[in-house]
């Protein structure tokens, strides 16, 4: 098979028109789908539930991510400032051996990266996932191990809705072979310590029994953010930015950036196709072969673009199929735009600012925070108000935090550490006569 990268996107010359047409992708990340998935088998009875209708729903939306400066930029901050100055075992009501042993167990685990890796996680997918190591006697946790989301896949659910596996591999472009699959038990997301205890031995289970249930030392706790609507998969809260149209919007004055820097000719129309549009093309020809299939590309462009000379005035019609996403909202496979030609270089500049601040805005992100906001003259606050929306920015972490400390609270419980408690302090930025330049704070209520 060739390994031609096929080519979507492009900018092309519309004949006889001193004018520019981009072609693009569309945005074919639907949060929710549109049908019924089913489980995907992966071999030894084993099944799990896809993420997205091909599988391929994270690695969509940090390709969408990745592709706009301001949206990635936002994501990094939001991790930033959740994970504040870092995650503790706050010890001081501890005795010497406990503060001796979480010593010991802090030196044996990456914390600053894992907590990093989850915070990242929530922001970009709404769970994150870890990994608990126990000794050989099943009474200690050794270990605790971050999973990155992108690459966990969540089992089939029973009749009761309790889902027991979680599979890790990479799930990039198609499915992994069994062997390459790490198979992970799950505890119970509601009540993990609960199960933990139950299949140790440490607690009667439903049927008032204790005993030892399992000789697995290796458990996956699932945190998912709460969503009005459960789902396997959470939908990030920022999936409204890719139903609406800012992101294209900023997307398209970038390229209309372009096109006017490079070779100062205007962009005429915006031609969004679809995937689909494309893979129905080459399964109704019987096109396999990817060069054929970029040829193919390129002739069906040309024939849009000849569509296109004079069509102001010549009242041609173009013709093309759509459905009706679960939202009401119409999906055309070829959507074309007429962009109107009157602003030129920096006239752009106000349309920029509005969509980055609709984006920052989406993501909850001053844009005066990550200095995204772009203009000579642009209104900027005053130290005092960044400092405010700073420590607010923080303050709102408190439910994730809350969230994520619950793998830590079951080690500190699990390993009977008394007196300890997981926080994780703010960074309090100081006024100049304060005399220095920040201090931590916490709202950590839960002090034993």
């Amino acid at each position: 098979m060739n390994s031609l990268t096929l080519n979507y996107s492009s900018i092309e010359d519309i004949p006889g028109v001193d004018a520019k047409a981009v072609f693009s992708s569309g945005l074919n990340t639907e949060f929710r789908e549109e049908g019924e998935i089913s489980p995907i088998p992966i071999g030894d009875g084993q099944s799990y539930m896809p993420w997205g209708a091909d599988d391929q729903m994270p690695y969509n939306i940090l390709d969408l991510i990745e592709s706009d400066e301001t949206l990635s930029t936002c994501q990094m901050f939001n991790a930033e400032i959740c994970y504040g100055s870092g995650l503790i075992y706050n010890t001081d009501a501890c005795s010497r051996e406990v503060k001796d042993e979480i010593g010991g167990f802090f030196f044996g685990n990456n914390i600053p990266a894992g907590f990093l890796g989850v915070c990242q996680d929530f922001k970009y997918f709404s769970f994150c996932v870890n990994v608990l190591l126990l000794n050989p006697a099943g009474d200690k946790i050794l270990r605790v191990i971050r999973k990155e989301a992108c690459y966990c896949r969540l089992g089939v659910a029973d009749a009761h809705g309790k889902i027991d596996k979680l599979y890790y591999a990479n799930w990039r472009n198609s499915i992994p072979l069994p062997e390459d699959i790490e198979v992970i038990e799950l505890l119970d997301p509601n009540a993990p310590l609960f199960d933990l205890l139950v299949r140790m031995g440490r607690m009667p289970g439903d049927d008032g029994k204790s005993i030892v249930r399992t000789s697995c030392r290796k458990f996956a706790v699932l945190t998912k953010v709460p969503m009005p609507d459960n789902t396997y998969y959470p939908i990030p809260y920022y999936a409204s930015l890719f139903r609406g149209k800012w992101y294209n919007i900023k997307r398209l004055i970038g390229l209309a950036k372009e096109a006017k820097l490079k070779n100062s000719a205007p962009i005429k129309y915006q031609i969004e196709i679809s995937d689909k549009y494309w893979q129905s093309i080459f399964k109704a020809e019987g096109i396999s072969d990817r060069a054929k299939q970029q040829e193919r590309i390129v002739e069906e462009k040309k024939k849009i673009l000849d569509f296109l000379t004079g069509v102001e005035n010549s009242g041609k019609a173009w013709f093309s199929q759509f459905y009706v996403n679960p939202n009401g909202d119409i999906m055309h496979d070829v959507v074309i735009n007429k962009i109107e030609t009157e602003k030129e270089g920096g006239d752009w500049a106000s349309d920029i600012i509005e969509a980055v601040n609709m984006i920052c805005f989406t993501m909850r992100v001053h844009s005066n925070l990550v200095g995204s906001v772009p203009g000579k003259a642009q209104t900027n606050n005053s130290g005092s108000d960044k400092r405010e929306l700073y420590t607010i920015a923080q303050a709102l972490q408190k439910p994730y935090h809350d969230l994520l400390f619950t793998v830590h609270r079951l080690i500190i419980e699990f390993n009977a550490w008394k007196g300890a408690y997981p926080d994780c302090p703010f960074i309090m930025l100081s006024t100049l006569d304060e005399k220095t330049d920040a201090r931590t704070v916490t709202t950590n209520t839960n002090e034993p």
